[in-house]
This record gives C-alpha cells, sequence and structure tokens, in this order.
C-alpha cells in the first residue's frame, strides 16, 4: 500500500533546539482517506470533540487558569487540519507568558504558565503523525516548558527514563506527594491512553493521588507520544516488558516502598496496564478504566473514528494498514489476564462506543486474583457526564480510594456493581 509524505513544516524553534529532518511517513488508513470530509463535516456540527471530550482531561489537569484557552480552540477549530495550529497558538501565548512572569520573579505563575503551555504543546502534536521536523520541535517546546515548571513546582517532580531490553528507554515523569520529606511511601505507575500523554497526567494542583501520600510514575510506554519518536513502538512483547521494567525502575528509588506499588491504566491503556500487570506479578493491585480490552481492538480500529486507527498505526511504526490488521489478530488480553493474581479493579462504561461492556464481563472470567468490575449505567467511554456519574460514587474518587486501601493492605470487596442513574449500587457476584 502507497504511503503519504509528510510535508516538514516550518516551526519557530526553542532556544538550544535543533529541529531534526528525518525521512518520514505518514500511515494511510483507508477510511481516513475517504471520509476526510466526514470528520471535517462533524467537527464543523459538534465540534473538536466529536470522538471523546479530551478537552475535559486537559481542564482537570490545568484547572479553571486554562478555561479560556480551551474554548479558544474549540471556537477555531472547525476541521481537522485545524487541531494542531489551534494548540500552538494557546501554547506559545501561554509560554511568552511564563517567560515574562520569570523574569519578575512570579514564580507561581511562571510555573502555572509553563504546566499548561506543556499540555498545549503535547495537544497539538495529536494530529502530528510522522516522525518529522514539526512533531520533534512541538515535543520539545513541550518537554522545555515542562521541565521548567519542575523547577518551580509545588512537589518533587523529576524526569524519569526507564531503560528496556536492547537499549531503548521509555520516558516518564516522577512525583512525589506534597510535603514529603522522607521515608518509604506507595506509589503507582500511571500509564495515558491512546490520546494521553504524561504531562497533563498530574493535575496542576489537587492531584488526586499526591493528596493521598502516593508517588506517581507516569510514563509514555511503548508507542506513546515521546516514545513514537524515540523509535519505540507499540508491540506486546514491549509492552510486557516496559510492564516490568517500570516497576524495578520505582523499586529502585530509596522514596518507595516496593511492596506498596500499583499499576493504573485509562482509555488503551487499561490494555496496556493489563499486558504489564500479566508480566510483573510485583505489582501490588492493578486499576483500570474507560476500558479497551476488545480483542483486536475490532470496534476502536474498525467502527469508530478512523483517527484512532490512524494514530495507533503510527504507535505501532506502520504505514500500511493490510500489515496492521495482521498485526492486530495479537492484541489479545486472556493470556496476560489469566497471570494477574494481583488485585483488579475495571471502571467501566454501560453504553462504551469504543470496548463493548462484554468485554470487561469476560476478562473479569479469565482473571485469578480479587477483582471488581464497576459498570456506570448509560455511561459512554469516557465514564462521565451521566446521571450514574454524578448521583453514584465519583469514578475518578472510587479508583483512587481502591487503589489506597489495597496499597495499606485492606481487604476488598469485589463482585459487580452496577451504578444506576439514580445513584444507587446494585452489587452482585462475579
Amino acid at each position: 500500500m502507497a504511503t503519504r509524505k509528510t510535508k516538514t513544516t516550518a516551526s519557530p524553534r526553542s532556544s538550544g533546539t535543533r529541529p531534526r529532518t528525518p525521512t518520514a511517513h505518514e500511515p494511510v488508513v483507508r477510511r481516513m482517506e475517504e471520509q476526510r470530509w466526514l470528520i471535517d463535516n462533524t467537527i464543523r456540527a459538534v465540534g473538536i470533540e466529536w470522538d471523546q471530550p479530551r478537552l475535559n482531561s486537559y481542564a482537570t489537569a490545568c484547572g479553571p487558569l486554562a478555561t479560556g484557552d480551551l474554548n479558544a480552540v474549540r471556537a477555531r477549530v472547525q476541521k481537522y487540519a485545524d487541531i494542531t495550529p489551534a494548540f500552538e497558538a494557546v501554547a506559545r501565548r501561554r509560554e511568552a507568558a511564563a517567560r515574562a512572569a520569570d523574569a519578575q520573579g512570579h514564580r507561581v505563575s511562571a510555573r502555572e504558565n509553563y504546566f499548561i503551555a506543556s499540555v498545549f504543546w503535547a495537544a497539538s502534536q495529536w494530529t502530528l503523525l510522522a516522525n518529522d521536523d514539526h512533531n520533534h520541535h512541538n515535543n520539545q517546546r513541550k518537554r522545555d516548558a515542562y521541565l521548567a515548571y519542575a523547577k518551580l513546582a509545588d512537589h518533587t517532580v523529576e524526569a524519569a527514563w526507564i531503560p528496556l531490553p536492547g537499549g531503548k528507554r521509555i520516558p516518564g515523569w516522577l512525583h512525589l506527594p506534597y510535603g514529603y520529606r522522607g521515608g518509604k511511601i506507595p506509589a503507582i505507575v500511571s500509564i495515558p491512553g491512546m490520546d494521553g500523554f504524561k504531562e497533563a497526567n498530574v493535575a496542576l494542583y489537587g492531584d488526586r493521588w499526591l493528596s493521598r501520600g502516593i508517588a506517581v510514575l507516569v510514563i509514555e510506554g511503548p508507542g506513546q507520544y515521546e516514545s513514537a519518536l524515540l523509535g519505540v513502538p507499540f508491540t506486546m512483547t514491549a509492552w510486557a516488558q516496559a510492564g516490568r521494567a517500570a516497576w524495578a525502575w520505582l523499586a529502585a528509588r530509596e522514596e518507595i516502598d516496593p511492596t506498596r506499588i500499583g499499576l493504573l491504566g485509562n482509555s488503551f491503556g487499561s490494555f496496556f496496564a493489563t499486558v504489564a500487570a500479566g508480566a510483573e506479578s510485583r505489582y501490588r493491585a492493578v486499576a483500570v478504566s474507560a476500558i479497551c480490552l476488545e480483542p483486536h481492538g475490532e470496534t476502536i480500529f474498525q467502527k469508530a473514528s478512523p483517527t484512532f486507527k490512524h494514530r495507533f498505526m503510527y504507535m505501532s511504526g506502520m504505514t500500511d494498514e493490510a500489515r496492521f490488521d495482521r498485526m492486530r489478530r495479537s492484541m489479545v488480553l486472556a493470556p496476560s489476564a489469566a497471570r494477574i493474581r494481583a488485585p483488579y479493579l475495571c471502571v467501566a462504561g454501560e453504553r462504551d462506543e469504543l470496548c463493548p461492556i462484554e468485554w470487561a464481563d469476560r476478562l473479569m472470567t479469565q482473571l485469578r486474583g480479587p477483582r471488581q468490575l464497576v459498570v456506570y449505567q448509560e455511561s459512554r467511554h469516557s465514564v462521565g457526564a451521566v446521571p450514574s456519574t454524578v448521583l453514584g460514587p465519583h469514578p475518578a474518587t472510587l479508583v483512587a480510594d481502591w487503589m489506597l486501601d489495597r496499597l495499606r493492605g485492606l481487604p476488598m470487596e469485589g463482585g459487580r456493581w452496577l451504578v444506576e442513574s439514580n445513584g444507587n449500587v446494585m452489587r452482585a457476584g462475579l
């Protein structure tokens, strides 16, 4: 199948950055080529969140300061090609504001603006699906902004590089809890989704994990964002290696209690986390949400917006759709699930449009340890914005408290919960 060579887009260079000039090609997805007009018309009709509410995650990470920027992005994006320049514009503005505040000694304002700039630079990479100058440039601007934020943050933030077999590395950020003063503490390895990235994984203020005294190592594993740029594509084997390597990296830290390390995965991170947990038995507990558990990704790759397949082909280092379709036949979780003995929590929407709920039920039968499935009535993939998530247990809080209890060694209830639209929880066995 033919591939489309991407154009090198001129962008302002960040200080000290020399964009690379590799020959790069973007994946070609038949439905993406044939239905681009439909994607553009859908965006014009319903906005940038036509496929899922990703801006909500940026708002959660950045807080109310970013509201105006996100509204500006919503207004500007009228077609798919508008997404990257819209985020670049607000990223540049925030970067300039951060530098001005930094120069004036306004540390709090500087860190807030650097953080928001990094999130927007990362968001601008969502439609950049080739390892070309443009993608490398925006990635460096993102890293520069986040490193500047880390120096001013209200808690310890460190760059993490997790070694894999063969000399490759995957990137991450390590966050220690607010007010950490020494001693061994619990931690989680956090894995974002297909469209997620490490910079937006821990909130600027009031993070749910740091507030509970839990350190966070957030990684971009094989195929995710920066790892793809570094030549570490998605494979099932690579994710098994990443699961072991991330645990070992954290366990070697003097701050971390190696007997209290959990694993968290959201959206396609639920798939990655299950593979990782199946390869590393020393994780104390595993929690996944907004599920992508279906074998071969039939729904998300073949029936949902073609942008998902487009991105995952890039994540897999493939430009040929037929080759990718052969590869995805190996994407099954049953072997990994059968090796998991740790407590496992799955939080899902009853009407998930990217992964039918039946695959969560089926995974529960394949696990060998304590397990709990929480299903929110009428919720879509993102598990939110419906009566069951408003009136019932808040999904993010439920996950955080569940993980905290597991890391404390407390017993778990288990079973299948259905959170109804009136907030009631119907409990059944598994």
